[in-house]
């Protein structure tokens, strides 16, 4: 049984040892840690008017843990970085339980701070006009059928606002499309969504590719309606196109095109819903399109229109930078 004559330092310097040695936790995390409770140390030998022990971790209350969270926040730190605070803490604690056998039942009643939504990064008209029209020369230089997959993946993310794992279980059979697609998509939420001539036009000439390619012609017979439905989206290897192809396919044309790291698959949803937006505003519409169950996920776009209004305003009016 262990006594509480151990000082908070002690605590910390064996707490710090053992995840460095023995658990293997990453220096950047040991360095954050570090951080988080010197300063919390620093906080309680003020807070209780000396050097906290073992027994004085143990006797803390919820607003103990809260007062320190409060003194990080008027720094003018963000949700992240205390639910980062908060996380080092209880790591240390539950050190504490294992090796000094010290339960704090409060802490286990602190929430941790919400982090604000974070709004949509969609891509510029512009960025996603490139990202089409250089997939598009791409196939046409090379004449290849993984190009004209990625174009034709790309033309149906961001002409019709798929998520990328919607865009995947689509099947060979599924295509040619007529002018709508009937999507499953989140807690089996079907909608429609509406077909540009472009997707057809891509998904048509990837088709096309892959089919007269010869090694293409080994893969699994995709109108035998007696076997598994093949996908619409194969890999090199004939299997079924992943997520993480996709993303290199994004990744690649980030490099390419000097886009933002937030240029990924998923973002060309979101310069779907928030192009559309600008032009229509119509929310609702939008809501049935993406097939989001609430307004309120949609409304996330809202934001994203309005930021891009503001900064073309101080781009262009003449008394912005006054």
């Amino acid at each position: 049984m262990t006594t509480g004559n151990h000082t908070y330092p002690e605590l910390v310097k064996d707490f710090l040892g053992l995840i460095e040695t023995q658990k293997y936790y990453s220096p950047y995390t040991i360095r954050n840690y570090d951080h988080t409770l010197t300063l919390f140390g620093t906080f309680l030998t003020e807070h209780l008017g000396h050097t906290p022990h073992l027994v004085d971790l143990g006797a803390l209350r919820v607003m103990d843990f809260r007062a320190f969270l409060a003194s990080r926040k008027n720094e003018g730190l963000g949700a992240s970085t205390l639910r980062g605070d908060l996380s080092a803490i209880r790591s240390f604690y539950k050190y504490l339980r294992k090796t000094h056998n010290l339960a704090n039942p409060e802490l286990k009643t602190l929430r941790s701070p919400k982090l604000p939504p974070r709004l949509p990064r969609p891509l510029a008209r512009q960025d996603a006009e490139n990202v089409c029209d250089t997939l598009a020369e791409k196939h046409q230089q090379q004449d290849d059928w993984q190009a004209a997959r990625d174009l034709a993946l790309v033309t149906l993310l961001y002409g019709a606002g798929l998520r990328i794992s919607e865009a995947l279980s689509l099947n060979w059979r599924d295509a040619p499309f007529g002018d709508s697609l009937r999507i499953t998509g989140k807690g089996g939420k079907t909608r429609l969504v509406p077909l540009l001539p472009a997707i057809h036009e891509a998904i048509a000439r990837y088709r096309s590719a892959l089919w007269a390619d010869r090694k293409a012609q080994s893969y699994p017979d995709i109108w035998d309606e007696t076997v598994e439905p093949a996908p619409l989206f194969f890999s090199a290897r004939g299997k079924k196109l992943s997520s993480r192809m996709a993303q290199k396919t994004m990744q690649d044309l980030r490099a390419q095109l000097g886009l933002p790291e937030s240029a990924t698959p998923h973002a060309l949803r979101h310069s779907f819903a928030t192009h559309l937006l600008s032009a229509s505003g119509d929310l609702r519409a939008i809501q049935e399109l993406l097939g989001h169950s609430s307004l309120a996920a949609t409304q996330r776009y809202t934001a994203v229109d309005n930021e891009e209004l503001l900064r073309a305003y101080k781009a262009a009016h003449p008394r912005a930078s006054s």
